[in-house]
């Protein structure tokens, strides 16, 4: 069931994005930065400062009670803007991740959005080729990727954001 996450999420959230983004749980999945950065993905606060902000949502995908996945849309003007999207690293290729893409639709169609934005490191090129293939494509812009305490670098790659779009109907 997909449904609006709330403050009362904000820890299983927490512990699901981190585990599938970071550390050696993520390895379990094809979706790890493991290998890339150390550090948090995300953090209560920030999370927290989120779901606290009218114009972003937090969808979670919750199976038996557990968040097994979520996907962040922040309405940025006329697109909608998507982030951490998150499933579990037990249960990628499950269709998780498909469904919550599915749900980002539905939402920006509820907001007259007919763009959705999202940003992904560019040397990771496997989920890249999974985005296209369920309809964004390359706009051509780069963005610098972000050094702070919770995005430390720990590959020699040169790490920055290819900005990917779907135009939905």
């Amino acid at each position: 069931m997909i449904t609006k996450a709330t403050q009362n999420d904000i820890s299983p959230l927490n512990l699901l994005i981190n585990t599938a983004y970071r550390g050696e749980a993520s390895k379990k999945g094809w979706t790890t930065e493991a290998s890339l950065l150390d550090g948090s993905r995300t953090n209560e606060q920030e999370l927290a400062e989120i779901i606290a902000d009218p114009k972003n949502t937090i969808l979670k995908f919750t199976e038996e009670n557990n968040i097994v996945g979520c996907v962040l849309l922040i309405k940025k003007e006329t697109k909608l803007y998507l982030g951490m999207l998150t499933a579990s690293p037990e249960l990628q290729n499950s269709g998780i991740g498909k469904k919550l893409l599915t749900e980002a639709e539905f939402h920006a169609q509820t907001l007259n959005l007919e763009i959705i934005v999202m940003t992904v490191i560019s040397v990771r090129e496997e989920l890249i080729a999974w985005y296209k293939r369920h309809g964004y494509k390359d706009t051509g812009v780069r963005e610098a990727f972000p050094v702070s305490d919770i995005h430390i670098p720990i590959s020699d790659e040169k790490l920055e954001f290819m900005v990917l779009e779907k135009k939905i109907t």
